[in-house]
């Protein structure tokens, strides 16, 4: 079998493999990069931290030649180069995982895997070749449980799109590869796959770029962390002599003294907003529970538990085959999304990109998209309307953008979803959902988003949150429901509620099952 990562002679911590000299980008009067000198060593893992809208995202951008700079020195093994575009620095062994994968959905795992690069013979590519070839990299780097070659791209779920991402940057011999975010849809076990990978690709010299905003991560994983922040190189520091406080204070410029603002008082909740009794739909079963009026309710799981299964079917996007949902005091069946926000339900969904913005209108249309319906007369819009909403809630949730005009798209990810709760909270719902509302989000703009979150909660709205994140749903629900393979397994108080607590009930089929099973043998073996 072919090794997945080449060998290499490069001593670790040796020379850099990649480095940037004085480098700057701006568009426009932002300066994303601003005099930006960071190097990054063979057999090294690198981990590149800041908040959204630091510079990480045009660093990588720069490296791989999806953007020119406009001053400055790129040099790969000491000498410089300028690549024309990614397929350029492709050739030069320089990758970058993204963190939102482009997978096409008509085709295999493995033309996906191979895009652009398919075997072929005449203008033909040889199927079978392609497959086994797949197969080959996908065993070899021991995502075999998890990941078949013949699979459609439509059929992926959000972990296997990441891991497709991540072979195909893995089908030659990178010499710099970075890692954007690659563990935001990765269950536990898949995560230690990847770092087993990344510790691997370390061990035969290749530079590890790894961009996370999972400080357990970094700590884990990374040699040193080099920081950004407002565009410029703050410093670089060995993960050995570095704190978290003192990581956080170079990302963010301040001490954040209470991360959840768990210290700002709250009034008790109030009446039931959402009451869930026998739920059932094709994805989950016999789910019972209530949301009231200024409570926050956490949704805990592991991937795959049914979480977001129950949110589509809640709101109408999946039909409910059994039970009752009954909201603001009336039995309701909503038959799509847009019947939930008419009744007065928001939802801010995991794939924000995917499923909430329109990338390629501006912050002031993804604000206002769901009021149009009341600033409307005749089918002509109020814009004095319009504008002054929006105003007002760039400026409350405090959104960082150039102008109401800016292209969305633009924006740094902590900002997109600010963008999304303004929409909702311009439209003054009696419930709001939120599905991983801070993934991809760095720990200065969670911050941010965890204070709107309890504001939104003092101000009475009823908020349920999906979270695969145990200690934000621990810092932030007064009450956590614990699902497993499509139904509820317990739920915990926030005072007596731990880490361990959630993972026993979230894991309590796999536990049960595997008691029974160490049962069965003994009595085999006894007999």
């Amino acid at each position: 079998m072919k090794p997945a990562v080449p060998e290499a002679a490069a001593t670790p911590g040796s020379e850099p493999a990649l480095r940037m000299i004085g480098v700057n980008k701006q568009f426009g009067p932002v300066h994303a990069l601003r005099e930006v000198s960071v190097d990054f060593r063979a057999g090294e893992v690198t981990a590149l931290m800041g908040e959204n809208g630091a510079g990480k995202s045009t660093l990588l951008k720069v490296l791989i030649g999806a953007l020119p700079i406009d001053g400055g020195t790129v040099e790969l093994d000491g000498k410089p180069v300028t690549f024309a575009d990614p397929t350029a620095s492709r050739a030069a062994g320089v990758r970058v995982v993204a963190q939102e994968p482009e997978i096409i959905p008509h085709v295999s795992v493995a033309e996906n895997i191979y895009v652009g690069a398919l075997p072929a013979r005449g203008r033909l590519f040889r199927k079978g070749e392609l497959v086994a070839k797949a197969a080959e990299l996908i065993a070899a780097n021991g995502f075999e449980q998890v990941l078949h070659p013949e699979t459609l791209g439509s059929q992926l779920t959000p972990a296997q799109r990441q891991l497709v991402e991540i072979l195909r940057a893995l089908t030659d011999q990178p010499r710099v590869i970075a890692f954007d975010e690659p563990t935001s849809s990765l269950a536990d076990f898949e995560v230690e796959l990847l770092f087993t990978l990344i510790r691997r690709l370390r061990e035969r010299g290749v530079a590890v770029i790894y961009v996370s905003h999972r400080l357990k991560e970094v700590f884990a994983l990374g040699d040193r962390i080099a920081v950004l922040r407002d565009g410029s190189h703050v410093g670089t520091r060995p993960v050995s002599g570095t704190s978290e406080a003192e990581l956080i204070r170079m990302m963010v410029g301040r001490d954040l003294s209470s991360l959840y603002h768990d210290e700002v008082p709250r009034p008790t909740p109030g009446d039931v907003v959402l009451e869930v009794a026998w739920v059932s739909s094709a994805d989950v079963a016999d789910i019972s529970f209530q949301v009231r009026a200024g409570e926050i309710v956490g949704l805990a799981g592991l991937i795959g538990a049914g979480r977001s299964e129950l949110v589509r079917a809640l709101i109408g996007a999946e039909p409910v085959t059994a039970g009752t949902v009954t909201f603001q005091g009336r039995v309701r069946r909503f038959h799509s999304p847009r019947d939930a926000v008419r009744a007065g339900i928001g939802l801010a969904p995991e794939e924000r990109k995917a499923e909430a913005l329109f990338l390629q209108r501006s912050v002031r249309e993804n604000t206002a998209t769901a009021i149009y319906d009341r600033i409307r007369r005749f089918r002509v819009i109020n814009r004095k309307a319009e504008r002054a909403t929006v105003a007002t809630f760039l400026d409350r949730l405090r959104v960082r953008t150039p102008g109401m005009e800016y292209p969305v798209a633009n924006l740094s990810g902590g900002n997109q979803q600010k963008v999304v709760l303004a929409r909702w909270l311009a439209r003054n719902p009696a419930l709001l959902i939120l599905d991983e509302p801070t993934r991809g989000v760095d720990v200065g703009a969670k911050s941010e988003i965890y204070a709107i979150i309890h504001e939104l909660a003092a101000a009475g709205i009823a908020i349920l949150m999906v979270s695969s994140e145990l200690p934000e749903v621990l810092g932030l629900a007064d009450r956590i429901i614990v699902m497993q393979n499509g139904r509820i397994t317990g739920e915990l108080p926030r005072a007596g509620a731990t880490e361990e607590g959630i993972l026993a009930l979230a894991m309590a089929d796999d536990l049960s099952d595997l008691v029974v099973g160490l049962q069965t043998e003994t009595s085999g073996a006894t007999t």
